[in-house]
Protein backbone atom coordinates (compact mmCIF):
# COMPACT_ATOMS: atom_id res chain seq x y z
CA UNK A 1 0.00 0.00 0.00
CA UNK A 2 2.55 2.38 0.54
CA UNK A 3 4.32 2.74 -2.53
CA UNK A 4 1.00 4.11 -4.05
CA UNK A 5 0.94 7.13 -1.67
CA UNK A 6 0.87 9.84 -3.88
CA UNK A 7 -0.90 13.34 -3.87
CA UNK A 8 -2.23 15.71 -1.76
CA UNK A 9 -3.05 15.26 2.16
CA UNK A 10 -5.78 17.48 3.18
CA UNK A 11 -4.76 17.79 7.07
CA UNK A 12 -8.08 19.03 8.73
CA UNK A 13 -8.05 22.17 10.74
CA UNK A 14 -10.70 23.83 12.64
CA UNK A 15 -8.45 26.53 14.78
CA UNK A 16 -7.10 28.03 11.90
CA UNK A 17 -10.95 29.05 10.51
CA UNK A 18 -14.50 28.81 11.89
CA UNK A 19 -16.07 28.51 8.55
CA UNK A 20 -16.15 24.42 8.43
CA UNK A 21 -16.16 21.88 10.59
CA UNK A 22 -14.06 18.60 10.22
CA UNK A 23 -16.29 16.54 8.22
CA UNK A 24 -17.63 19.46 5.93
CA UNK A 25 -13.69 19.86 4.68
CA UNK A 26 -13.56 15.89 4.39
CA UNK A 27 -15.98 15.85 2.45
CA UNK A 28 -15.24 19.22 0.02
CA UNK A 29 -11.79 17.39 -0.18
CA UNK A 30 -13.54 13.92 -1.19
CA UNK A 31 -15.46 16.16 -3.84
CA UNK A 32 -12.59 17.09 -5.13
CA UNK A 33 -10.08 14.10 -5.08
CA UNK A 34 -8.10 14.62 -2.29
CA UNK A 35 -5.48 11.25 -2.14
CA UNK A 36 -4.82 11.53 1.51
CA UNK A 37 -7.20 12.64 4.59
CA UNK A 38 -5.55 13.39 8.44
CA UNK A 39 -7.91 14.23 10.44
CA UNK A 40 -5.82 16.60 13.54
CA UNK A 41 -7.97 18.33 16.58
CA UNK A 42 -5.29 18.64 19.16
CA UNK A 43 -7.88 20.24 21.81
CA UNK A 44 -10.82 17.82 21.40
CA UNK A 45 -11.30 15.45 23.52
CA UNK A 46 -11.04 11.95 22.87
CA UNK A 47 -14.73 11.01 23.07
CA UNK A 48 -15.68 13.67 20.65
CA UNK A 49 -12.50 12.56 18.71
CA UNK A 50 -14.36 9.02 18.20
CA UNK A 51 -17.42 10.42 17.15
CA UNK A 52 -16.16 12.54 14.41
CA UNK A 53 -13.45 9.46 12.96
CA UNK A 54 -16.56 7.21 13.20
CA UNK A 55 -18.76 9.75 11.09
CA UNK A 56 -15.63 10.69 8.36
CA UNK A 57 -14.62 6.60 8.09
CA UNK A 58 -17.36 5.46 6.03
CA UNK A 59 -17.30 8.93 3.82
CA UNK A 60 -14.00 8.42 3.28
CA UNK A 61 -14.29 3.88 2.79
CA UNK A 62 -16.18 4.82 -0.25
CA UNK A 63 -13.82 6.65 -2.15
CA UNK A 64 -9.95 6.01 -3.26
CA UNK A 65 -8.87 8.71 -0.91
CA UNK A 66 -7.19 7.06 2.86
CA UNK A 67 -8.07 8.58 6.14
CA UNK A 68 -5.91 8.99 8.39
CA UNK A 69 -5.96 10.05 12.37
CA UNK A 70 -3.15 12.47 13.98
CA UNK A 71 -1.53 10.78 17.29
CA UNK A 72 -3.93 8.30 18.63
CA UNK A 73 -3.46 4.95 16.57
CA UNK A 74 -6.11 3.69 19.53
CA UNK A 75 -9.18 5.98 17.86
CA UNK A 76 -7.56 5.34 14.44
CA UNK A 77 -8.65 1.61 15.03
CA UNK A 78 -12.54 1.92 17.03
CA UNK A 79 -13.46 4.73 14.12
CA UNK A 80 -11.98 2.63 11.58
CA UNK A 81 -9.88 4.65 9.81
CA UNK A 82 -7.34 3.69 7.30
CA UNK A 83 -4.06 4.52 9.48
CA UNK A 84 -2.43 6.89 11.98
CA UNK A 85 0.14 9.81 12.10
CA UNK A 86 2.72 9.94 14.92
CA UNK A 87 5.18 12.97 15.91
CA UNK A 88 8.51 12.00 17.35
CA UNK A 89 6.73 12.29 20.86
CA UNK A 90 4.03 10.06 20.53
CA UNK A 91 3.10 6.77 20.30
CA UNK A 92 6.24 4.77 18.81
CA UNK A 93 6.16 3.79 15.41
CA UNK A 94 6.74 -0.26 15.98
CA UNK A 95 3.99 -0.09 19.17
CA UNK A 96 1.51 1.43 16.47
CA UNK A 97 2.48 -1.58 13.86
CA UNK A 98 1.78 -4.08 16.56
CA UNK A 99 -1.93 -2.30 17.01
CA UNK A 100 -1.91 -1.50 13.26
CA UNK A 101 -1.37 -4.48 11.47
CA UNK A 102 -1.59 -4.01 8.00
CA UNK A 103 -3.04 -0.31 8.56
CA UNK A 104 -0.82 2.44 7.42
CA UNK A 105 1.50 4.08 10.33
CA UNK A 106 3.03 7.32 9.22
CA UNK A 107 5.26 9.30 11.12
CA UNK A 108 7.00 12.73 11.38
CA UNK A 109 10.44 13.88 11.10
CA UNK A 110 12.40 17.06 10.97
CA UNK A 111 15.96 16.04 9.45
CA UNK A 112 17.61 13.41 7.83
CA UNK A 113 18.65 11.68 10.81
CA UNK A 114 14.53 11.46 12.14
CA UNK A 115 13.53 10.01 8.95
CA UNK A 116 15.69 7.37 8.11
CA UNK A 117 15.02 6.36 12.12
CA UNK A 118 11.43 6.76 10.90
CA UNK A 119 11.34 4.30 7.76
CA UNK A 120 13.66 1.57 9.97
CA UNK A 121 11.28 1.35 12.80
CA UNK A 122 8.27 0.15 9.93
CA UNK A 123 6.84 3.42 9.10
CA UNK A 124 4.52 2.90 5.72
CA UNK A 125 5.58 6.75 5.13
CA UNK A 126 7.45 9.37 6.61
CA UNK A 127 6.99 13.24 6.98
CA UNK A 128 9.22 15.69 6.91
CA UNK A 129 8.85 19.34 7.80
CA UNK A 130 8.24 21.93 8.68
CA UNK A 131 9.47 22.67 4.99
CA UNK A 132 8.59 26.68 5.13
CA UNK A 133 7.63 29.22 7.83
CA UNK A 134 4.28 28.05 9.14
CA UNK A 135 1.34 29.43 11.23
CA UNK A 136 -0.88 26.00 11.76
CA UNK A 137 1.62 24.42 14.42
CA UNK A 138 4.37 26.52 16.26
CA UNK A 139 8.04 24.99 15.93
CA UNK A 140 11.57 25.37 18.37
CA UNK A 141 13.36 25.15 14.94
CA UNK A 142 13.89 26.62 11.72
CA UNK A 143 12.25 25.81 8.32
CA UNK A 144 13.71 22.76 6.91
CA UNK A 145 14.01 24.10 3.55
CA UNK A 146 14.33 22.72 -0.08
CA UNK A 147 17.65 21.82 0.41
CA UNK A 148 17.05 19.08 3.35
CA UNK A 149 14.23 17.93 1.42
CA UNK A 150 16.02 16.85 -1.44
CA UNK A 151 18.37 15.26 1.01
CA UNK A 152 15.63 12.93 2.76
CA UNK A 153 14.17 12.60 -0.59
CA UNK A 154 17.86 11.28 -2.25
CA UNK A 155 17.98 9.21 0.83
CA UNK A 156 14.80 7.75 2.13
CA UNK A 157 12.68 4.03 0.45
CA UNK A 158 9.02 5.24 1.70
CA UNK A 159 6.86 7.50 0.11
CA UNK A 160 8.21 11.05 1.34
CA UNK A 161 5.74 13.78 2.78
CA UNK A 162 6.36 17.57 2.86
CA UNK A 163 4.32 19.27 5.25
CA UNK A 164 4.61 22.88 6.93
CA UNK A 165 3.58 26.29 4.93
CA UNK A 166 2.72 24.49 1.29
CA UNK A 167 1.27 27.03 -0.58
CA UNK A 168 0.02 26.81 -4.43
CA UNK A 169 3.14 28.55 -5.26
CA UNK A 170 5.63 26.74 -3.73
CA UNK A 171 4.14 23.49 -3.88
CA UNK A 172 5.84 22.68 -7.48
CA UNK A 173 9.15 23.27 -6.10
CA UNK A 174 8.24 21.17 -3.44
CA UNK A 175 7.25 18.53 -5.18
CA UNK A 176 10.36 19.06 -8.04
CA UNK A 177 12.16 18.58 -4.62
CA UNK A 178 11.24 14.94 -4.39
CA UNK A 179 8.07 15.13 -1.86
CA UNK A 180 6.02 12.39 -2.79
CA UNK A 181 2.84 13.90 -0.99
CA UNK A 182 2.71 17.14 -0.02
CA UNK A 183 0.46 18.08 3.13
CA UNK A 184 -1.81 21.07 3.30
CA UNK A 185 -3.68 22.53 6.70
CA UNK A 186 -4.68 26.40 6.11
CA UNK A 187 -3.84 26.79 2.26
CA UNK A 188 -6.97 24.57 2.11
CA UNK A 189 -9.06 24.56 4.70
CA UNK A 190 -8.79 28.76 4.82
CA UNK A 191 -9.22 29.03 1.27
CA UNK A 192 -12.32 30.94 0.43
CA UNK A 193 -13.54 27.53 -1.36
CA UNK A 194 -11.26 24.88 -0.06
CA UNK A 195 -13.10 22.98 -3.15
CA UNK A 196 -11.63 24.56 -5.57
CA UNK A 197 -8.03 25.12 -3.56
CA UNK A 198 -7.71 21.65 -3.09
CA UNK A 199 -8.62 20.83 -7.08
CA UNK A 200 -5.50 23.02 -8.00
CA UNK A 201 -3.57 21.47 -5.70
CA UNK A 202 -4.33 17.79 -7.00
CA UNK A 203 -3.93 19.39 -10.41
CA UNK A 204 0.15 19.79 -9.19
CA UNK A 205 0.53 16.28 -10.03
CA UNK A 206 -1.06 15.27 -13.37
Amino acid sequence: MSKDLRGVYLITDTQIQEQYEHVELVDLALRAGVQMIQYRDKEAPAREILKQVKEISPRVSKTESLFIVNDRADLALAGGADGVHLGQDDLPIQAARKLMGERIVGGTSSNLEEALQVEEAGADYVALGHIFETTTKQKSYPPRGLDILREVADAVNIPLVAIGGITLENAPKVIEAGADIIAVSSAICAANSPYETACEFIDLFQ
